[in-house]
């Protein structure tokens, strides 16, 4: 009964079970990251093993998240995820917020980073046009081939989606297994072959012995905000809570599960790339924002061949990680617009398809002005920054609904409460700190992007008001 009044609310189906909501996880995570990342991080440590550390710590993090955001998703398996319990915990205009902001930046841009990583992959293999170098001066004609390739990606994924759940649910499921199939075999090649040395770990200086203390803790935690980005992602299952059957069990197992698989392949990869290639090596590919450390991995190993191979992967890899962010962000705009805080266009159910049309549709077009925008990692600095803002809000509100609502049913208990989800809340907190110290323009442009949605909380919030008093 409770799951038909789900359906008649929402007007979505429910049709995806714990396997496909795991898949989903492993498949909004694994994107670009894994195979972009390891470079700017080693630029920023030197250490191979202070590298592995922010992956690993970065992981370790991710998962006390996933473990105590397993509770509230268990509690509360509504549409629309963290903005459905930061309604319950906050009231809604935090809730709004946090919409808000995801449209903005959070989903948004991280549709758009991946979209872009895989224009460049595409890049790798077959040459995408330049404008002169007078015209690529300005912003936005900069690298115009790639960013246009990298729109086609979204529209193509808005349209899949568009078609049904189902569509975006298989894509998910057939990446995801291929992934992980995949990236055993770079592992596999990588550390097989003869190429590789773990001289690159032993005999690079640790920042340590050249910095103060204080500076290694902040160069280790700009290292780890890059890692971050790999990750992000693990929270997106929970605005699909209208379309994953026994939701209360299978969103918190989904995300526990898939946050430690992602986990332990990121660690195995990247000790891989560090194994082949050497810290001076990674600091040149840094450098260019068009290499990616994935593909040169492969090309010091197999050559151009090789080269062939694994941009058909990351291709592969950011298609699927690009559709997971598409498909699940667009639930949680549909869930506003039927709370009256969205454009009111965004709540159409298709007819036939039972999909959020219109929202995939305002997604997809704001997500393509992104990549007109900015540069990659301008774009996931500013998304980390803003994410974890609410991720540490979400872990407060475990706190809250314990006082709260201490009776309701809670399938899942967030683990080692209350000890880990007060040292996350303490990480969230400094990890902002931290982001605005050290990226203060990221962080400007982060927080003007959330204060943007003042005015239309205002204008919704107020149309809200009149509607019910009508009603």
């Amino acid at each position: 009964m409770a799951e038909e009044q789900s359906q008649h609310y929402t007007g979505l189906k429910r049709t995806m079970g714990l396997f496909s909501a795991f898949t989903l996880v492993v498949s909004s995570m694994i994107g670009s990251g894994v195979f972009k990342k390891v470079a700017p991080m080693t630029a920023e440590l030197g250490s191979p093993w202070w590298v592995i550390m922010a992956w690993v710590g970065a992981g370790l993090v991710s998962l006390i998240g996933a473990l105590t955001n397993a509770e509230v998703a268990g509690l509360i398996a509504d549409p629309g995820g963290q903005y459905a319990y930061f309604k319950r915990m906050y009231g809604k205009a935090f809730s709004f917020s946090f919409g808000w902001t995801s449209f903005a930046v959070i989903q948004t841009a991280t549709a758009a980073s991946v979209a872009y990583v895989f224009a460049q992959s595409l890049n790798s293999l077959v040459p995408l046009p330049h404008l002169s170098a007078q015209l690529e001066q300005y912003q936005l004609l900069d690298n115009l081939g790639v960013k246009l390739v990298a729109i086609g990606l979204i529209t193509l994924l808005t349209i899949i989606n568009y078609r049904g759940v189902e569509n975006g649910g298989f894509v998910s499921n057939l990446i995801a297994s291929t992934m992980v199939i995949a990236i055993f075999s770079i592992v596999i090649i990588g550390l097989g072959m003869d190429g590789g040395t773990m001289d690159h770990f032993y005999n690079a200086p640790s920042p340590t012995e050249s910095l103060t203390t204080s500076a290694v803790f902040t160069v280790f935690f700009a290292a780890m905000m890059q890692a971050f980005w790999a990750y992000e992602g693990w929270n997106n299952l929970g605005f699909m809570g209208g379309e994953i059957k026994n939701p209360t069990r299978n969103i918190p197992l989904a995300l526990i599960l898939g946050v430690g698989v992602v986990m332990v392949v990121y660690t195995i990869i990247n000790f891989t790339y560090l194994y082949v290639l050497s810290p001076s090596e990674l600091k040149i590919i840094a450098a260019d924002s068009n290499a990616i450390a994935g593909i040169e991995v492969i090309r010091k190993l197999l050559g151009a061949s090789g080269v062939i191979i694994v941009s058909v992967l990351i291709c592969v890899a950011t298609f699927g990680s690009t559709n997971g962010v598409l498909l699940t962000a667009s639930r949680l705009y549909f869930t506003m617009a039927n709370d009256r805080l969205f454009f009111k266009q965004a709540k159409v159910v298709h007819p036939k398809f039972k999909t959020p049309s219109a929202s995939l549709v305002i997604q997809g077009v704001w997500s393509s002005l992104l990549v007109l925008s900015g540069s990659f990692d301008m774009l996931t600095d500013m998304l980390v920054f803003a994410a974890f803002l609410y991720y540490g809000a979400m872990a407060a509100g475990v706190f809250v609904l314990r006082k709260t609502e201490p009776n309701s049913p809670r399938p899942i208990k967030a683990f080692g409460y209350p000890v880990l989800p007060a040292l996350f809340i303490m990480f969230c907190v400094v990890l902002v700190v931290s982001s605005v110290i050290e990226r203060p323009q990221e962080s400007v442009y982060g927080l003007l992007l959330i204060g943007s949605g003042l005015p239309f909380y205002l204008a919704w919030s107020k149309n809200s008001k009149a509607d019910k008093v009508e009603s």
